[in-house]
């Protein structure tokens, strides 16, 4: 049982890591957007983990709160996307200064 967790704790890690150097090194939005999903189900990964090792139900609550939560970024992000590419014909993070006027 203990491996499990700190073998889920490692790649809990690893993903997260991946998703944060993602959005530092990308420059397109879907990219970064998809990196903050990894990040996402990162963090899920570990309320899972400890709820099963704890035998508690509050972190699988926490899980389908944050699922919940993706799925809605996700439908307002792709409709941001498309309104931001039909505005300026790109989707390039550095490009986008529409926020700084």
């Amino acid at each position: 049982m203990t491996y499990m967790i700190h073998g889920n704790l490692i790649l809990a890690m690893a993903i997260f890591t991946i998703g944060m150097l993602g959005i530092l090194w990308k420059r397109n939005a879907i990219a970064i957007f998809m990196c903050v999903e990894l990040m996402l189900n990162a963090a899920n990964l570990v309320f899972v983990t400890f709820a099963q090792s704890l035998g508690q139900a509050r972190g699988v609550a926490v899980f389908l709160f944050v699922i919940t939560v993706a799925a809605a970024e996700a439908a307002v992000g792709l409709a941001l996307f498309i309104k931001v590419f039909n505005d300026k014909q790109t989707i390039e993070a550095d490009r986008l200064d529409m926020l700084q006027h």
